[in-house]
């Protein structure tokens, strides 16, 4: 109970770490999803199977090998090393954002897509036919309805990109997981610590969830 007490302060200042990761992949990531997603549903074969291999390869694949691939696989390659992308890529925060944005972008172009998939075509029929351009019915009518729709998956995929960035220590950084595995390492008590650890993120998935949950109820979603 001691070590539990004594070590809640470190952790809770790693969660600073651990949010900062989250927030900044799941914003970067949800434009990548909402790109590739477009390009999903387009009629141009070029841009439908660009989309479809980016999806396929990063949510087929561990997350933990995205990481070690751009960490220290693309650190490998000379002419990435003598351009500015070394400037990126030999940081490991920087690496790390990177992959985990790759990664929730993947899972977000599906979420995206499927929503488009299953918007009345009546609907956009009905804005073409009151004058809007194409871009306009796309921001107006047809993303609004779109990311609604997409809210119960889009809020899973949050919970689980949260939980995602514990691989972050792999690659030396502290966030909530790396300062649990320090601490252990040097007291040898596995259990306490990730007891605290792990109500943290129980506490952080709670918070996601509620969050989600006001947004259903608020645009009245069934």
């Amino acid at each position: 109970m001691d070590l539990m007490i004594e070590s809640l302060p470190r952790l809770l200042r790693a969660t600073k770490l651990t949010i900062e990761l989250t927030l900044l992949s799941l914003f970067f990531g949800i434009f990548v999803g909402i790109f590739f997603a477009i390009l999903r549903t387009s009629k141009n074969k070029i841009f439908y199977y660009t989309s479809y291999y980016y999806s396929y390869i990063f949510r087929g694949t561990p997350l933990l090998v995205q990481i070690f691939i751009i960490y220290f696989g693309l650190g490998q390659v000379e002419w990435i090393r003598e351009s500015f992308l070394w400037i990126i890529l030999k940081e490991p925060y920087s690496c790390a954002i990177l992959a985990f944005t790759l990664n929730t972008g993947a899972y977000s172009s599906e979420i995206f897509r499927s929503a488009f998939e299953t918007i009345n075509k009546g609907i956009v029929e009905a804005s073409e036919g009151l004058g809007l351009s194409k871009v306009n019915t796309f921001l107006k009518i047809k993303l609004p309805i779109a990311i609604r729709q997409s809210l119960p998956a889009y809020g899973n995929e949050m919970i689980l990109m949260l939980k995602g960035t514990s691989l972050a220590s792999t690659v030396t950084l502290l966030d909530l997981t790396g300062v649990a595995k320090h601490i252990i390492s040097t007291t040898f008590r596995p259990v306490e610590v990730f007891i605290v650890a792990g109500g943290i993120y129980l506490l952080m998935t709670f918070i996601i969830h509620s969050f989600i949950k006001f947004l259903e109820k608020k645009y009245n979603y069934n």
